[in-house]
């Protein structure tokens, strides 16, 4: 598995829109009280959502503060989980599983073609897509 890091260029700051916020707090009330950092994934799907789909620092450190998490947790999950893009993609984004079961199953050719027709892994067109 490669390391997970966050985008070199980050932006000084973000902050959630009203509807955003409305949606999580929405998902915070399902969890008792003292159990909100549970939305943590939910949380920081928004958060990324909201961000033409990739998380930013910024974004990751209030989602910690809006759950009263510390930054490190809230890093641990965004780095380990793939749906979380930790730098900027295209519009168009395509992922392909490398587990030993997909690559058994080919899943090295596919990239190999994706590579070939696409571009390079991590590679956003000029126009953004």
């Amino acid at each position: 598995m490669s390391a997970r890091r966050l985008a070199a260029d980050q932006p000084a700051s973000f902050e959630m829109t009203p509807e955003t916020r409305a949606k999580l707090d929405r998902i915070i009330s399902k969890y008792p009280q003292g159990k909100q950092a549970s939305a943590v994934i939910s949380a920081l799907w928004l958060a990324q959502k909201q961000n033409d789909y990739w998380l930013p620092r910024a974004a990751i450190e209030k989602v910690a503060d809006t759950l009263g998490m510390p930054y490190i947790r809230v890093m641990e999950v965004a780095t380990f989980y793939t749906m979380f893009n930790l730098e900027p993609v295209g519009k168009y984004h395509f992922q392909v599983c490398g587990t030993t079961p997909c690559a058994l199953r080919g899943a090295d050719k596919l990239k190999d073609f994706c590579e070939r027709k696409i571009g390079p892994k991590g590679h956003v067109s000029g126009g953004g897509k």
